[in-house]
């Protein structure tokens, strides 16, 4: 039996996301489409919060 509070407290399904930057490896930065680097795009900062990626965490401690 699936108590009630779970119908309203978990969703139904996991919305589909789509990252705006890829990162780069030459450039060991994330990049928006169109060659600039993501953290110059104040907007996309706004709605992601960050573009930290995990490749610079593999390497150094302090990112």
């Amino acid at each position: 039996m699936r108590p009630f509070t779970l119908n309203y407290a978990l969703p139904s399904s996991l919305p589909t996301v789509v990252t705006p930057y890829r990162f780069d490896e030459s450039l060991q930065l994330n990049v928006l489409p169109d060659g600039r680097p993501a953290v110059s795009d104040p907007d996309l900062l706004l709605a992601v919060g960050t573009t930290a990626s995990t490749a610079g965490s593999k390497t150094h401690f302090d990112d």
